[in-house]
């Protein structure tokens, strides 16, 4: 038989077990965060109904889609995790309380070009917030209370949120008298940090014909150095949209300090546009202080009608989204895992040295109804393959179970970490190892 050599498709991700153990700790850290905060777990499925998930799409979200052909019905991947929420909030309307919160961390699907920090298949983290007919203000003041909880809760210190409001951008655009090319207009700034004030100025003059003076006013609007309520305030009164979005974004600011968001870890950025068309209030990008060439690691924003294809109910939201594939994968390549971090699969490896294994099976299971996370080696291998194997794994500590032992009722324990091998009463040594796991366990995934 021929030998098929094994491999992982470009833009999909394996990880190795201790690389994984990181990962579930960043995942199981984001949940402790959004249940702090009051969001519902939900779980939609991978796959929907094709024509779900093209609802809303076509263009350059259809070429995207992995979809295929199942017994005649046209079927489809999720390439992100709003349009299930869409579906869901629709189908369960009457079922459901509002404001609806709900986390959601699932992967998602995307046949794109697979690249640096790019994947085709990835891990979402989305909440959303979702309003029945309407949605306070309040609730995008909350988010980046979330964004900073969450990213502090992993370890990481060095990041700013950065937010606008749409409403701003759009009555800006009424007042320059640009509104038909405010779109495209939103679409080409939205490049602004990664092609520069130049390129963007020659984009806007060149492709959408705007002349040089409006689009210096556009781009000294957007990068305004000083505070950005003062350029606000030189609009005000010449667009109601203008002026209520300066309001909500002024609204933001002040509940924010409420809400716990340091000062230094947020930042006023009227060069925020969003890419996609539906984000009509707040918006979000998360940047890392000491990788800007990364760009946002975690964004959103606020729209008027989560579910319009799927139901005639305004349904208002708001809502952030951290790619967490993409964030691991940098966070690894920039060395930033936490090497104190306990990675091993096991607290304690119990290493048998009689025949009768009856004391270590015991043994074990008292460890495990202590909640510690033990294995038994019960190979037939010699003594230095057996400290070896758990030297491998990184276990910190290695319990002895011989006939000396067994004898006196007493075990040997070996702190892996220091080399230290203390013979004592199970339950003083058990109670001991528990103490450091617990230590080791708070320590956070991430080092900044």
């Amino acid at each position: 038989m021929d030998i098929i050599k094994p491999r992982t498709l470009s833009g999909f991700m394996e990880l190795l077990p201790a690389q994984q153990v990181f990962f579930n700790a960043i995942m199981q850290k984001l949940r402790e965060v959004f249940s702090l905060f009051g969001f519902a777990p939900l779980d939609t499925p991978m796959m929907e109904a094709a024509e779900i998930l093209l609802a809303k799409g076509g263009g350059e979200t259809e070429k995207q889609i992995y979809s295929f052909t199942k017994g005649g019905t046209d079927l489809a991947l999720r390439y992100e995790l709003t349009t299930s929420l869409a579906k869901y909030v629709a189908a369960n309307y009457s079922a459901l309380a509002f404001p609806f919160r709900r986390y959601e961390i699932g992967k998602v699907y995307r046949g794109e070009r697979a690249q640096r920090g790019r994947f085709r298949e990835f891990y979402q983290a989305d909440i959303d917030i979702i309003g029945d007919g309407s949605l306070d203000i309040l609730n995008e003041a909350e988010i980046p209370s979330v964004i900073y909880k969450c990213f502090t809760s992993i370890g990481l210190d060095r990041f700013v949120i950065h937010i606008n409001n749409r409403k701003v951008l759009s009555g800006f655009f009424d007042i320059l008298g640009v509104r038909d090319a405010a779109g495209d207009v939103m679409r080409a700034v939205d490049k602004l940090d990664k092609i520069g004030a130049d390129k963007l100025s020659a984009m806007l003059c060149d492709d959408l014909g705007l002349s040089k003076a409006l689009v210096d006013e556009i781009i000294g609007f957007m990068t305004y150095q000083g505070d950005p309520f003062d350029v606000l305030d030189r609009y005000r009164g010449r667009s109601e949209l203008f002026d209520r979005g300066a309001d909500e974004l002024a609204s933001v600011r002040q509940h924010m300090k409420g809400f716990g968001v340091p000062e230094s870890h947020f930042a006023i950025d009227l060069s925020i546009a969003r890419g996609l068309d539906y984000y009509t209030g707040t918006v979000y990008e998360t940047m890392l202080v000491d990788h800007p060439g990364v760009g946002s690691v975690c964004s959103g924003g606020r729209y008027d009608n989560l579910a319009e294809y799927f139901i005639a109910r305004n349904l208002p939201g708001v809502g952030i989204s951290i790619g967490l594939t993409r964030l691991f994968y940098i966070l690894n390549e920039q060395n930033m895992l936490n090497d104190s971090v306990m990675s091993a699969p096991a607290d304690a490896l119990i290493i048998p040295m009689t025949e009768d294994l009856s004391y270590a099976t015991a043994l074990a299971t008292t460890m495990r109804e202590a909640g510690l996370r033990t294995q038994i080696y019960g190979e037939n291998k010699k003594f230095k393959a057996k400290v070896t194997y758990a030297d491998r794994l990184g276990v910190p500590f290695v319990v002895f179970l011989g006939e000396d032992e067994i004898t006196s009722g007493q075990i040997s324990v070996k702190d892996m970490a220091t080399g230290v091998q203390t013979t004592a009463s199970a339950s003083m040594l058990i109670a001991g190892i528990c103490g450091k796991i617990d230590a080791m366990r708070d320590r956070p995934p991430i080092q900044a």
